[in-house]
């Protein structure tokens, strides 16, 4: 009799989210949470890697708990990186999409176009706190996104 009690409830536990809750959203993913959904999701302007461009055109300004997906997009006028370890330590990556390819990294401390291209990133916004992304080496306003997750 206990060990019934037990199958059950283990079977009970590995049912798919979805059918244990009364949940009619098909863009739930992630579970309840919904932190992947659709609803969840804002897309923020494409970063710029361009030789005496600046990054972009204002600050961000970001919420915890959000779903956000950028492009950077490089002109090859001369090879360029973007360096912000301490943002990408604040966000969890869901993806980058290079040419059609996703990576799904375990931590990121910067990127780099060495010629021509785009990247997509997808991320989740965790740790409130001020940060940036800059092109390394520079210290011109321009080259430095500021960065702020509430």
């Amino acid at each position: 009799m206990r060990f019934s009690a037990i199958v059950a409830v283990m079977a009970a536990l590995a049912l798919p989210t979805g059918t244990l809750a009364d949940d009619d959203d098909d863009d739930m993913k992630f579970g309840m949470a919904g932190i992947l959904s659709s609803k969840n999701k804002q897309d923020l302007p494409p970063v710029i890697l361009s030789a005496g461009m600046p990054l972009a055109d204002a600050p961000w300004v970001l919420k915890s708990g959000t779903y956000y997906e950028f492009e950077i997009q490089g002109d090859g006028s001369q090879e360029l990186a973007l360096v912000g370890p301490e943002f990408f330590r604040a966000i969890w990556v869901d993806e980058i999409v290079v040419e059609g390819l996703e990576i799904r990294p375990l931590g990121v401390d910067s990127v780099e176009f060495d010629e021509a291209g785009e990247m997509e990133i997808g991320f989740v916004a965790i740790k409130p706190g001020s940060y940036y992304l800059k092109v390394p080496g520079s210290t011109g306003e321009t080259q430095r996104l500021e960065i702020t997750i509430k």
